[in-house]
C-alpha cells in the first residue's frame, strides 16, 4: 500500500475516534463509574442482591465503553508512530505490519460504533431466536435450516454461545420450527434487526423439473429477561403439556417425558423447551420464553398505538417482510427497510450479517430522531 494511501486511512480513522470523543462525555462517564464503585464499597451493598448485581452490570458496561475507547486511542497512536518510522525509512516488514494494524483497527472501530447504537432497554441481553418456515412444505422447511445455519455461524464469529431450546424436524427435510438461545453481550441488540419474514428465491433442489421457487420463513427475536423483570402470568391461563424430547433429526429420543410445551390461552402464544434433561428445568426455560414473548407482544402493541396516533398507515409488526435472498436468476441479498444490499450471498449465508445489522441500527436511529 502506498504511504499516501496509508496516511489517508489513518486520518479517516483519527476523525472517527475524535467523533467518538466528542459524542461521549468521558469526564461524566468516569465520574459515574467512581460514584458506582463508591456505592459498591459500602458495607451494606449486598443487602439487596438484585439491586447490587444490577449496579455492577451497569458499571461494567460503562467501564467497558471507556476501556475499549482507550484501547482504540492507543492503537491509533501506535499506528501513527509506525507510519512516521516508515516515512523515515521504508521497510517491507514494517509496511506489512502496519497494513495489518490498520485493518484490525478499522474492524474494531466499526464494532465500537455498532455498540454505541445499542441503547435500548434490553439491547445488552441474550437473545431468544425462533425460526418458523412458511407455507411451501419441504422447500420452506429447508430454508429454515439454512437460516439456522446462518445465525449459528454469525454467533460463532462473535464468540457467542448457541443453545437449542426446541427443535421440530421437518416432514422430509429441514425443520418445522426451532428455538435457540444466543448468549453474549448485546446479542438481542444486534439480532433485533432480524425480526420479520425472510424471503428466498432459488432453483429448488427438491424440484425434479428444476423450477424456481419462492419460500418464506419468519424469524422472531426476543430478549432473554432477567428475574427482576416482572411480567404477570396467571397460572389459570396456562395449558401445560409434556412429551418426549428428541434432538435435531430425531436423534437422542428421551425415555421419559421431559420436554414441556406451554400454551398461554389468552394470547394463543405457544412455547416449548426440550434442551434440559429435567422436566422442571424445561418448564422454567419455557416460562422464561413465555415471559419474553409477552413482553415483545406488549412492545408491539405500543408501537401500533404510536403509529396510529402519528397517522402512519404502514404495517408495524414482526411479521412484515424485511429481506430477500435471491440465488437465481442473479445473486443478491437486499434489506427492504434500509435498502442495503450485497451480491455476495454466500458470504451472508456464512454468517456475515454485521453490515445488515449496522445499516438497520443506523436506520432505526434515524427514524427515532428524524431531522
Amino acid at each position: 500500500m502506498e504511504l499516501s494511501e496509508i496516511k489517508k486511512q489513518i486520518t479517516k480513522m483519527q476523525e472517527t475516534i475524535n467523533s467518538f470523543r466528542r459524542s461521549l462525555d468521558f469526564d461524566n462517564l468516569n465520574e459515574e463509574i467512581q460514584i458506582n464503585e463508591a456505592k459498591m464499597a459500602e458495607p451494606n451493598f449486598w443487602n439487596d442482591q438484585k439491586t447490587a448485581q444490577k449496579l455492577i452490570d451497569q458499571n461494567n458496561l460503562l467501564k467497558n465503553k471507556v476501556d475499549k475507547f482507550r484501547v482504540l486511542n492507543e492503537a491509533i497512536e501506535d499506528i501513527q508512530v509506525n507510519m512516521e518510522l516508515l516515512g523515515e525509512e521504508y521497510d517491507d516488514d514494517l509496511a506489512s505490519e502496519l497494513d495489518d494494524e490498520i485493518s484490525e483497527l478499522s474492524r474494531n472501530l466499526d464494532q465500537y460504533q455498532l455498540n454505541l447504537l445499542l441503547d435500548g432497554k434490553y439491547d445488552h441481553n441474550n437473545a431468544i431466536l425462533e425460526i418458523h418456515p412458511g407455507a411451501g412444505g419441504t422447500e420452506s422447511q429447508d430454508w429454515g435450516t439454512m437460516l439456522l445455519r446462518m445465525y449459528t455461524r454469525w454467533a460463532e464469529q462473535h464468540q457467542f454461545k448457541v443453545e437449542t431450546l426446541d427443535y421440530q424436524v421437518g416432514d422430509v427435510a429441514g425443520l418445522s420450527s426451532v428455538t435457540i438461545l444466543i448468549s453474549g453481550e448485546n446479542a438481542y441488540g444486534y439480532l433485533k434487526a432480524e425480526k420479520g419474514v425472510h424471503r428466498l428465491v432459488r432453483i429448488s433442489p427438491f424440484d425434479s423439473a428444476g423450477r424456481r421457487h419462492t419460500s418464506f420463513a419468519s424469524v422472531e427475536v426476543m430478549p432473554e429477561l432477567n428475574d427482576d423483570v416482572e411480567i404477570n402470568i396467571n397460572n389459570d391461563d396456562l395449558k401445560i403439556d409434556v412429551y418426549r424430547a428428541s434432538g435435531a433429526g430425531g436423534q437422542h429420543v428421551n425415555k421419559t417425558s421431559s420436554a414441556v410445551r406451554i400454551t398461554h390461552l389468552p394470547t394463543g402464544i405457544v412455547v416449548a423447551s426440550q434442551a434440559q434433561r429435567s422436566q422442571l428445568q424445561n418448564r422454567q426455560t419455557a416460562m422464561n420464553m413465555l415471559k419474553s414473548k409477552l413482553y415483545e407482544l406488549e412492545e408491539q402493541k405500543k408501537a401500533q398505538e404510536k403509529a396510529q396516533i402519528a397517522g402512519e398507515q404502514k404495517e408495524i409488526g414482526w411479521g412484515s417482510q424485511i429481506r430477500s435472498y435471491v440465488f437465481h436468476p442473479y445473486s443478491m441479498v437486499k434489506d427492504h427497510r434500509t435498502n442495503f444490499e450485497t451480491a455476495n450471498i454466500n458470504n451472508v449465508m456464512d454468517g456475515n450479517l454485521d453490515p445488515f445489522i449496522n445499516s438497520f441500527l443506523q436506520w432505526e436511529l434515524k427514524n427515532k430522531n428524524p431531522q
